[in-house]
């Protein structure tokens, strides 16, 4: 209902300032919407599922933000561009009707609605993608409340928070180093329409790369080898900018621009597994607002004789590499069923490096000196 409102106003925003204010208020209300959507899917689907509709709604928003391309062009002012693009948010409204958008199963557990749990159950009754669930339902002794001493001695969910947090900023942070295939270098400056289809374009394929591999090599080995790549590419075009050609540089901007998107999709996806349904939405949440301060960085591009530049890539490419490292800390969360309390949490936990070998030799029986 917020979305809708301030989807209103901004378009018949008075002043630039209250343009802001409005448009900061759809921001907020629309992130929130985005929020709850995503981590309601995600408790919805059963655990070889989750990756498919994860991607089928990357691959959605891709497909918006080509009409959007579409949209923009075809308008001629800029108030006619919001009005377009608030219209559908009165789709919104229909999350009220009783039995459009369904309430997560998860919550219904933890705030004890016994009711809507079990018309919930007969409904899903012969479906096998909730016998996680019902397993979980019948086992549990009670509601597990949220104990914030207990959260705050959480140092492994304190530990995965943080990595994916880090690496969410860096993704979104450094897809604006990438900006070279623009040719400020070069003296080329292309429109912004095409720079804006390219990161979308990069984005959708960073999802078809993510549902073709994720499930296959693991969560942590892709965002591993994603985040390998995004620094590479920075590395590379930080120190040899100048030897290389003009094909070589769009070569390995694309590359990164790929390669952080698609580190950035997957670190989202990856902390909505590995936090427990009591925070998961907080954990998403700041993981998410990361990555926005991440983007806020894109002003620094634009310092005087390219410093800012020089800056944001030399800063971001270290920060890449610790990313690098840190990703090793993280556990892997395929195909494992959705942490419920915090001690569910506390045990997604990163695999040994080196496993201990048993000696199976039998022991000799020392003998008894009494006998």
């Amino acid at each position: 209902m917020l979305a809708v409102v301030f989807g209103v106003l901004v378009c018949v925003s008075p002043s630039p300032p209250v343009f802001i204010t409005i448009r900061f208020c759809l921001a907020a209300a629309s992130a929130g919407v985005f929020l709850t959507l995503y981590v309601t899917r995600l408790e919805l689907c059963d655990p070889s599922l989750r990756l498919l509709a994860t991607m089928m709604s990357g691959l959605t928003v891709f497909g918006g933000e080509l009409l959007l391309l579409a949209v923009a062009l075809g308008c001629g002012s800029w108030r006619g561009l919001l009005g377009t693009g608030a219209a559908p948010l009165s789709l919104f409204l229909c999350y009220g009707i009783p039995g459009v958008f369904p309430e997560s199963p998860r919550w219904l557990l933890l705030s004890e609605k016994t009711g809507d749990m079990n018309s919930f159950s007969e409904r899903q009754r012969d479906d096998d993608s909730f016998s996680e669930l019902d397993t979980e339902l019948s086992s549990s002794p009670g509601r597990p409340r949220l104990s914030f001493p207990e959260l705050l001695h959480s140092r492994n969910i304190w530990k995965n928070l943080c990595v994916l947090g880090f690496t969410s900023f860096i993704s979104h942070g450094i897809s604006h180093c990438y900006s070279s295939f623009r040719g400020d270098v070069r003296g080329f400056t292309p429109s912004f329409y095409w720079t804006y289809l390219l990161s979308v374009c990069a984005g959708g394929g960073a999802w078809l790369l993510l549902w073709a591999t994720v499930d296959r090599f693991g969560r942590r080995g892709i965002l591993l080898l994603a985040m390998t790549l995004t620094g590479l590419a920075s590395l590379i075009l930080l120190g040899l900018m100048e030897y290389l050609s003009e094909s070589a540089m769009t070569v390995f901007s694309i590359m990164g621009l790929f390669s952080s998107q698609a580190a950035a999709s997957l670190s989202i996806l990856f902390t909505a597994e590995v936090m427990p349904t009591i925070i998961r939405g907080s954990g998403v949440g700041a993981v998410m607002a990361l990555g926005c301060v991440g983007r806020l960085s894109s002003p620094l591009m634009n310092l005087r004789n390219h410093y800012g530049y020089f800056l944001h890539h030399v800063v971001y490419s270290s920060l890449a590499l610790l990313a690098v490292l840190s990703i090793l800390l993280l556990p892997e969360s395929k195909r494992k069923p959705l942490p419920q309390t915090l001690a569910d949490g506390e045990q997604y936990r990163r695999p040994p490096l080196v496993r201990r070998r048993r000696d199976n030799v039998p022991l000799l029986a020392t003998p008894n000196p009494e006998t």
